[in-house]
């Protein structure tokens, strides 16, 4: 991936564009050598973009910049009007040769009209998701979860889980060690499953004793060890049933699908950084042998672990 576009029209919110400018635009950096993209914002009549929040954009670039993109993003806008002709082309285009797609939010709806959501699962704003389910039946809405990929088609929930769709398509093209390095810039989590719910009682627990916060943290730190629902309960003096709805409030997911997720990022991370076979990775990360590790991680990432492995690392260390 080189070239990244994002399509702007009028209406568009400031921080679903900023958020895939802060992931997309970035200059290089020299300390963690960050990928850097042929990146534009483009509209369909360049000049000013009417924005939403108080102040306009002065866009200069128009959508013709888009018809050799490797992504191209679609910004959300207020509400969910129905997009100009060109912009549903631009996503039309874009699908039919084979570049990445995503639309954050309200911009779910250019998709819709554009055709490329029929047949395929996606999500938007959980506001939203009555009218677009209305709207375009023949699309797979799934609208609890923050962000869904389906054949090169992403599409985010809103607000920050456009950072994490943006997030999981980076580690999808450059790596869960490149992902990681630019959430850290980004002093955002390295990873959230696109299966977390939307909505949760507390979306970003503090590290205090009355929340599960400093569980979390040493959950990550011990994926070897047993991590199952009697025992995180007992380690939090808390009875199963209380502790698994606690987590469920505070995580956004169970704590199985918590557990599973963390342990195919650490095992998707020794894949890239290390040489060792995938047996002692599965031991590593707690998923005890070979065989589960193969079973979470492509039913996760749609790849094997030695296909994982030979995209980011090359064929000789695939083999091990």
């Amino acid at each position: 991936m080189k070239k990244v576009v994002v399509v702007v029209q009028d209406g568009v919110e400031a921080f679903g564009l900023g958020a895939m400018c802060e992931v997309w635009a970035e200059p290089h950096h020299v300390e963690d050598d960050n990928p850097v993209f042929d990146f534009h914002v483009v509209t369909p009549r360049p000049g000013r973009v009417r924005g939403s929040s108080g102040f306009d954009l002065f866009v200069d670039e128009g959508l013709e910049l888009a018809a050799d993109a490797d992504l191209v993003c679609f910004a959300p806008v207020r509400d969910s009007p129905v997009p100009e002709p060109e912009v549903i082309e631009v996503a039309r285009a874009a699908a039919r040769r084979g570049a990445w797609v995503f639309a954050h939010c309200t911009a779910a709806w250019i998709l819709g009209h554009a055709g490329l959501l029929d047949g395929r699962r996606y999500t938007t704003h959980w506001r939203h998701a009555a009218a677009m389910a209305e709207a375009f039946p023949l699309g797979i809405l799934e609208p609890e979860v923050l962000y869904v990929e389906d054949d090169r088609i992403v599409t985010g929930a809103g607000s920050a889980a456009g950072i994490d769709a943006a997030l999981h398509l980076m580690r999808q093209e450059f790596g869960a060690t490149v992902a990681a390095t630019a959430a850290r810039r980004m002093v955002v989590p390295p990873h959230r499953d696109g299966g977390q719910a939307q909505f949760i009682a507390r979306a970003v627990p503090d590290c205090t004793a009355e929340t599960l916060g400093p569980l979390l943290l040493w959950m990550r730190e011990n994926l070897a060890e047993d991590l199952s629902v009697p025992v995180l309960a007992r380690r939090s003096n808390l009875s199963t049933r209380t502790f698994a709805r606690r987590f469920r409030e505070e995580s956004g997911t169970t704590p199985h699908a918590w557990v599973v997720a963390q342990r195919v990022a650490a095992a998707e991370e020794l894949l890239e950084s290390t040489d060792e076979p995938v047996e002692w990775i599965a031991a590593r990360v707690g998923l005890g042998n070979a065989a589960t590790l193969r079973h979470h991680f492509t039913r996760s990432r749609g790849v094997s672990p030695q296909q994982y492995r030979r995209t980011f690392r090359g064929p000789e260390e695939a083999s091990a």
